[in-house]
């Protein structure tokens, strides 16, 4: 951070009283709002940033060395989507030259293309530590090469942003069209692989991550992927063997009102589920119980989980903001996962049928195969 004391602040955060966080801007230029969360992780920026599930967020990363591998296509999670992902983001550094042999861009003129919005230059342990004593806020985050601020219109805007809560987002950030999909996992030094299938899958697309859909195919599923708002009688009229609820962005007793006549239908007829993240919470509230908003929600890649069902505790990466609460789960649903930093709920079952979710993402590998054998399960629940 050499000199920068000496150069006029190029970005500035504004929270909704005006309080205002200077430093130096990197990206794109303009003003975005969002909701302010932390990430953990001290890898996969690019995966975060274009996780649909960051949709209407500004992530703050707490590893200090952000962009140091650069970017490339392949780590993109919304390729071939065009739809929001996280709004911006707040580091400590400057971003420097990448220095990995699969990094194909710069991660600054990444952002700039995708106009992602950074603020560099900042304690990121302050926000951190704010976020964890008052929970998630709502902020304006501008960027202006020369420095130039209307701060209470900037708090305005904060102000005027709804938030999360009440927000069915996963229709903004939905695939218009249904697909297939067999490209599977990356094998080092040959690329995706493509995968041999032996049950069909339909997966519901509420924002669905690239490589949930890798691991799917990898296991051996065929994968139909058809958006969140395709008439529900079409889905059901798609061949299945299973169904998949996939992750994604806002709050799900929202993106219920739609999504769970579709889950009742995918229930009634005894086949296999397995639901991920937004998937789990709807899985959830499709079976009775409830959704809480997190004060700060999780999100990172060094979340242990335990399972409840063999006692291994596994290391996952997370990202969610809202939580089934585990008190309001009827008698026919088991708890099967939970985090071992909050004890909060990470896991659930029918009792007697092969419906089952997560909260973390298995296919995000911090383990990093801690939780492959999820995919493998669903498989073998389809092949009997």
């Amino acid at each position: 951070m050499s000199g920068w004391a000496e150069q006029k602040p190029t970005a500035a955060l504004v929270l909704a009283d005006e309080t205002v966080i200077y430093g130096y801007g990197v990206g794109a230029e303009g003003v975005v709002v969002g909701e302010v969360c932390f990430n953990t992780a001290m890898t996969g920026y690019q995966e975060i940033l274009t996780d649909p599930s960051y949709a209407e967020q500004i992530v703050t990363f707490t590893f200090p060395h952000i962009g140091n591998v650069g970017v490339n296509d392949e780590d993109s999670e919304t390729s071939n989507r065009e739809a929001p992902a996280a709004k911006g983001l707040i580091i400590r550094d400057a971003i420097t030259a990448p220095a990995n042999y699969r990094a194909t861009a710069h991660l600054d003129s990444w952002l700039r293309k995708h106009g992602l919005i950074g603020l560099s230059g900042v304690d990121t342990r302050a926000i951190t530590i704010f976020i964890r004593q008052s929970g998630m806020f709502n902020a304006a985050l501008a960027h202006d090469m020369n420095g130039v601020f209307d701060i209470p219109a900037l708090a305005a805007q904060a102000r005027d942003f709804a938030g999360l809560e009440g927000a069915d987002l996963a229709v903004k950030v939905t695939r218009p069209q249904q697909l297939s999909w067999d490209q599977g996992r990356w094998q080092w030094n040959e690329g995706f692989a493509t995968a041999t299938a032996s049950r069909n899958v339909v997966a519901i697309d509420f924002g669905a991550k690239n490589n949930i859909l890798r691991c799917l195919a990898q296991a051996g599923c065929a994968v139909t992927l058809v958006p969140a708002t395709m008439p529900h009688d079409d889905i059901m009229a798609i061949e299945a063997d299973g169904y998949f609820l996939s992750n994604g962005p806002g709050d799900p007793a929202a993106t219920a009102a739609h999504a769970l006549p579709l889950i009742t239908k995918m229930l009634a007829s005894d086949k296999p589920i397995f639901g991920i993240c937004l998937g789990h919470q709807l899985l959830g509230l499709a079976l009775g119980a409830r959704t809480v908003k997190m004060p700060q929600g999780h999100h990172g890649a060094n979340h242990p989980v335990k399972d409840m069902e063999t006692g291994k505790v596994e290391i996952t990466s997370m990202n969610h903001g809202f939580a089934v609460d585990r008190d309001s789960l009827p008698t026919n649903v088991t708890e099967t996962h939970v985090s071992l930093f909050d004890g909060s709920n990470c896991g659930i079952k029918l009792v007697d049928r092969p419906v089952f979710s997560v909260q973390y993402h298995p296919e995000a590998s911090p383990g990093p195969q801690d939780s492959h054998y999820l995919f493998d399960r669903f498989l073998a629940a389809m092949e009997r």
